[in-house]
């Protein structure tokens, strides 16, 4: 047969289509995106898994007028490549290419951008109320959300909201695969698994629609019918009682089932929901197979599957957080951990075998997860909640009002914080610095190397309040002189920095101004290279909060120019620390402060993403010899005409560089 899918450019062409080529079309398609990720990396299991669903939908609904958001948007690729984005799959999530879940910049067919997960809903509400109030009572909106995605308290608000609003057309799409990222949790996991046992009641309440719509009489005596027996085959049906129509379970993987099903769906007004079910890693059987191993695997051969790499592996700075996290649980019993359905991500594996009582996943919830340590805390626990930086911002009330206001003893490790890469700027954590720094009663370190990250999380642990801990994604740094060992479990003296490298002793008075660049986090090791650059002192700063106002002020007394150096957004973040507490100290210093710029910073590679961001080390002292020019212009200015025939002390430069 033809390559169909090279005929596809838009789904305008997809419905061109004979209904009895779509199974052809479904093959080719998913072969497609098994080659594609194979080639870049990317999320596989969940986009094998959605094929014929995407096809589905794009086929009846007359997208884009039609809007379809996609929660939580890693399932997208079959939808890309029908919507014209066949040919740039090979740039995915690489820099300049497309991203790896929708984006509005992206195509006309990506509705809404997703990547956190549970907005589905929500939007395509308010999609649909939009298209009413406009008077466009022909578009339709469709939310497709995975069952993972509704463990999340948004998708219930929704719901609620959604279920009294019936003149929105709204179709809701549950696409039960069973899996989240991590194994699925909670009641309405359960639930599903026992509306998914009741085969006979779905077998038989659609037949008798078919049989019995006919006669009208006999139908609506089978639909009384039908409300009693429904309780007496399978658990009441909540989407029901929420106010829409409820459908299913189909199979996600019959387009025979899902096409009338949908063109049904499509004639029918008011609030809708369709529960689908397909299969993760559909039609590769090692992704069938191991559908977490395949869930966002990087390049491979698909003949051959993965292959454990037998190069020498550095420890990941999420392995030295899930080390610790069972080193501090067997040294401390009061210990639990918690995680938003992460366990894999955030390096808990481990714990969980070793003290399974103490190890809580609350599903996609974080701001339930927040809030449940709270709690816990209250009563002289000590909870750990292991979460993603970008993820926290899902919490920031219960952190604030929960845990701060009420000074409670809660530990977060943030893990991927400052650029993430390939996910992009959905993902990345270049927030949290500014976003805690404000909350009173928190400590807030960035850790630069395995032993302080260690060594930080257990200062977080140990202190009795709410303290957070942020180190990035990838390898772990070899551990700087001043660290500490990396087993210990010693605390370090909270508000205090380290100085790593002093100025040559030897240095001439007519070298230039002296520098001092103070880092933070995962930018000291490439602060230790500018500083043999240029000749330079660096500190590693250690605490965002407290800051080591006396170790600043110290500095500031012996250099002509401090330079502040973190990996997270300049605006309100830890070189503003640094500036607010010398100026409470008045005193005054050329400043230069060189962190994330004000903008969001898109996917690709993260070495290259942090050299385009002067983050670098060629970058950071690059950024230096330019102040420093500037303070030597404006020097060279000041005293050719000094006012009132003196010299004035340089005021205070903010910069991001």
């Amino acid at each position: 047969m033809n390559d169909l899918l090279q005929l596809i450019d838009s789904p305008a062409d997809l419905r061109k289509l004979e209904r009895h080529q779509l199974h052809a079309l479904a093959q080719q398609l998913r072969a497609y995106v098994l080659d594609s990720v194979a080639k870049t990396g990317g999320h596989l299991s969940s986009n094998l898994g959605t094929v014929e669903l995407t096809i589905a939908l794009h086929y009846v609904y007359d997208t884009p007028s039609d809007r379809i958001v996609w929660d939580v948007g890693h399932q997208t690729y079959p939808h890309k490549i029908l919507t014209g984005r066949r040919d740039r799959m090979h740039t995915l999530r690489q820099k300049d290419g497309i991203s790896g879940f929708p984006r509005r910049d992206e195509s006309e067919y990506d509705t809404f951008g997703t990547a956190h997960s549970s907005t589905s809903i929500s939007a395509a509400l308010g999609m649909a109320t939009a298209a009413k109030l406009k008077g466009e009572t022909h578009r339709k909106s469709i939310a497709v959300i995975g069952d993972g995605a509704m463990s999340a308290g948004m998708a219930y608000e929704a719901l609620n909201n959604a279920g009294v609003m019936h003149d929105c057309d709204l179709l809701v799409i549950l696409n039960d695969n069973d899996m989240s990222i991590s194994p699925p949790v909670g009641a309405l996991n359960k639930y599903l698994a026992r509306l998914m046992s009741g085969r006979f009641y779905a077998t038989a309440k659609n037949v008798g629609r078919q049989v019995l719509g006919v006669a009208p009489p006999l139908f609506e005596l089978a639909k009384k019918f039908e409300e009693h027996a429904k309780g007496m085959v399978v658990p009441a049906t909540m989407f029901e009682e929420f106010g829409f129509n409820y459908i299913g379970p189909i199979d996600g993987h019959d387009l025979e089932s899902l096409i009338p099903t949908l063109q049904n769906l499509k004639e029918l007004g008011g609030p809708q929901f369709l529960h689908v079910v397909t299969r993760k890693g559909q039609g590769y059987k090692l992704a069938e197979a191991d559908p977490v191993a395949y869930h966002g695997p990087s390049k491979f051969d698909p003949a051959v599957g993965l292959v454990p790499s037998t190069s020498p592996v550095k420890k990941s700075y999420t392995q030295v957080f899930g080390t610790w996290l069972c080193d501090m649980a067997a040294a401390d019993e009061r210990l639990v951990a918690i995680t938003p359905a992460m366990r894999e991500g955030s390096g808990m594996v481990e714990f969980e075998r070793r003290f399974p009582t103490r190890y809580f996943d609350v599903g996609i919830a974080e701001q339930h997860a927040v809030t449940f340590a709270a709690g816990i805390a209250t009563e002289k626990m000590k909870p750990v909640v292991a979460i993603y930086s970008t993820f926290l911002q899902r919490g920031y009330d219960q952190l604030i009002h929960d845990v701060a206001l009420q000074n409670l003893d809660v530990t977060f490790a943030l893990d991927r914080a400052g650029l993430v890469g390939a996910d992009g700027a959905t993902h990345a954590g270049n927030y949290d610095l500014a976003y805690l720094r404000c909350i009173p009663n928190m400590v807030v370190m960035a850790a630069s190397d395995e032993a302080e990250c260690r060594a930080m999380l257990t200062t977080g642990f140990l202190y009795e309040g709410p303290a957070a801990v942020r180190y990035p994604r990838g390898a772990a740094a070899a551990s700087h002189a001043a660290s500490g060992s990396v087993a210990s479990l010693a605390p370090l003296a909270i508000g205090k920095g380290v100085v790593l490298r002093e100025i040559a002793a030897a240095r001439a008075p007519s070298a230039g101004p002296r520098v001092a660049i103070l880092a933070f986090g995962s930018m000291v090791s490439v602060a230790l290279a500018a500083g043999e650059a240029l000749d330079a002192t660096v500190a590693n700063m250690r605490f965002v909060k407290p800051i080591d106002a006396a170790l600043l002020a110290e500095l500031a007394q012996r250099h002509d120019l401090l330079v502040t150096l973190e990996e997270g957004a300049v605006m309100g973040g830890a070189g503003s620390a640094c500036a607010e507490a010398l100026a409470e100290a008045a005193v005054v210093r050329p400043f230069l402060h060189l962190g994330l710029p004000d903008l969001f910073v898109d996917h690709g590679d993260p070495v290259r993403l942090l050299a385009e961001c002067g983050l670098n080390d060629e970058g950071v002292v690059a950024s230096i010899r330019r102040r420093l020019q500037q303070m030597a212009s404006r020097h060279d200015a000041a005293r050719d005409d000094p006012p009132s025939g003196e010299l004035r002390e340089p005021r205070l430069v903010v910069s991001n560089g």
